[in-house]
């Protein structure tokens, strides 16, 4: 027969190691909470950069998303629309695009738009017809997920003139986006377009909460005579950003970037108070097209464990 003072004994016992138990738990707890409140950005993978494997038909779009997990470890993707240009009302097709993604724990983030006309055409018509062309990628980006869909700010005229008239085409677009809660974001992308504060000034004027920027690292050609600052564009595009895109071309022996100090532009979009997917860009020559997205990957990796010491 166990005595009370005995049972109270192992009592005590089975609470003291209760109460250890509760405690490692909550320390783990506490450091898997804090290890979560440290990521200040996560990473995702646009599809250009593999546009030569697709290209070459090395690769197909319906296994993007297992070659961004099964290669490469990323688990949200970015797609062109030029890689099933005619799929964007091909139920059957998207399905199946989704189905692959959902299996491997795939998100869709979004689709960057080319070749549907001028969003600041000077003629009305072509304006709108532009606008229309896109409503299709809308829909589609609704149907696999998407968040966001990436389009261009081509216009012609004075510096001013295609303001109005690429804010006038950008408006109608992500009004109709608004409707199936997809963003409407324009990237610097050649042109006026990579003139951040003209870019800021259409997002002024547009004025929707359905529209913003995909501030690009490196596409800040005016034209051939013209370069912009790369630092004070995306400084300039970061207020309206709903997505980042981290270009990259070539490394040096530490595994920087050479043309984009990714530690300065990283702190400018931290900066500003974002905190959501910055998307791998790989666009150079030197490297295949897998290595160089391991390389950006691995930067940014670096680069997130420097500055989130220092983010609140």
């Amino acid at each position: 027969m166990i005595e009370v003072n005995e049972l109270s004994l192992v009592n005590r016992r089975d609470f003291l190691k209760q109460s250890a138990a509760v405690g490692a738990m909550a320390v783990a707890g506490e450091t898997l909470a804090n290890a979560a409140a440290k990521q200040v950005f996560k990473i995702s993978l646009a599809q250009w950069s593999l546009h030569k494997a697709l290209f070459k038909k090395e690769l197909d779009n319906l296994d993007f998303a297992k070659t961004a997990k099964q290669d490469f470890g990323i688990s949200a993707i970015e797609f062109v629309n030029q890689f099933f240009k005619d799929k964007a009302k091909d139920m059957n097709y998207l399905r199946e695009l989704n189905k692959r993604a959902k299996d491997l724990g795939v998100e869709h983030r979004l689709i960057m738009c080319d070749g549907e006309g001028a969003l600041g055409d000077p003629d009305a018509a072509k304006r709108t017809q532009a606008v229309e062309n896109h409503y299709r990628w809308v829909e589609a980006a609704k149907f696999l997920g998407c968040k966001i869909i990436r389009v261009n700010a081509q216009s012609k005229g004075s510096a001013e003139e295609q303001q109005k008239l690429a804010a006038d085409g950008l408006r109608r677009l992500s009004e109709f986006g608004a409707k199936h809660k997809i963003h409407v974001v324009v990237e610097n992308h050649g042109g006026l377009s990579s003139n951040g504060q003209w870019l800021a000034g259409v997002m002024k004027l547009v004025n929707h909460p359905y529209c913003g920027t995909l501030p690009d690292f490196g596409n800040f050609r005016v034209s051939q005579t013209e370069m912009y600052d790369r630092y004070q564009g995306v400084k300039e595009l970061m207020p309206f950003a709903k997505a980042v895109s981290a270009k990259s071309h070539d490394f040096d022996e530490r595994g920087e970037e050479i043309h984009t100090d990714y530690h300065k532009m990283m702190k400018i979009v931290l900066d500003a108070g974002y905190r959501g997917f910055v998307g791998i860009e790989y666009e150079g020559e030197k490297m295949s097209e897998a290595d160089g997205i391991k390389a950006t990957k691995k930067l940014l990796e670096r680069v997130h464990d420097e500055l989130s010491k220092n983010v609140k």
